[in-house]
């Protein structure tokens, strides 16, 4: 498993096409994204911790007069939304860039075969634990994001057998109804619960 996340980091077609191929490693891109998941909910939960403090200091170094109240983010609410958002958001994602792949684009691939190549290429976001740092933590945070996009971009593309234009248009299609999806069921009941 180790050798594919690697490869999957360096954009190696190959075994892009193996784990797309390979039926048993659904469950090996669950581990990837449950990785992912509580190194970002470790990383979560340091950074309220870190941002309640400042906050709660910020009236020691400043002269200002704060308008408005900040409240105290839970770091246990923010761990468990990381932790249950990377699962629903590798769920949403596998069955959008799916469905519009196959549907609208002609793409040839199976639910499972997008749950692998997206579980897979959440590995770059494994720099996530590193959140909580001030400054470098979100420059890790950026360069994560941005590499998790190229890698599966990549994943996407031979997952579903589509040239890079259909691609980038199932992306930005899959990308806009995530959006929605958790902005309209994902966002309020984590709310609720945290």
């Amino acid at each position: 498993m180790f050798e594919r996340i690697i490869g999957f980091l360096k954009l190696d077609i190959n075994t892009i096409e193996a784990v797309e191929a390979d039926e048993s490693a659904t469950s090996q891109a669950a581990i990837v994204v449950g990785v992912v998941a509580i190194l970002a909910a470790i990383g979560a939960f340091f950074g309220a911790q870190a941002g309640n403090a400042i906050m709660d200091n910020f009236g020691q170094f400043s002269d200002m007069d704060i308008p408005f109240d900040v409240p105290a983010i839970s770091p246990i609410g923010a761990a468990l939304n990381a932790l249950i958002g990377a699962f629903v958001a590798w769920v949403v994602w596998s069955a959008l860039t799916y469905f519009i792949g196959t549907r609208m684009f002609g793409g040839q691939a199976t639910m499972n075969e997008m749950l692998r190549v997206i579980g897979f290429a959440q590995a770059p976001r494994l720099l996530n634990v590193f959140s909580f740092i001030p400054c470098l933590g979100a420059i890790l945070v950026f360069v994560a994001w941005i590499w998790s996009i190229v890698v599966g971009f990549v994943a996407i593309r031979q997952g579903l057998d589509l040239d890079n234009a259909k691609t980038a248009l199932t992306i930005l299609i899959s990308f806009v109804g995530a959006i929605v999806v958790n902005w309209l069921i994902v966002g309020p009941i984590l709310g609720l619960l945290f």
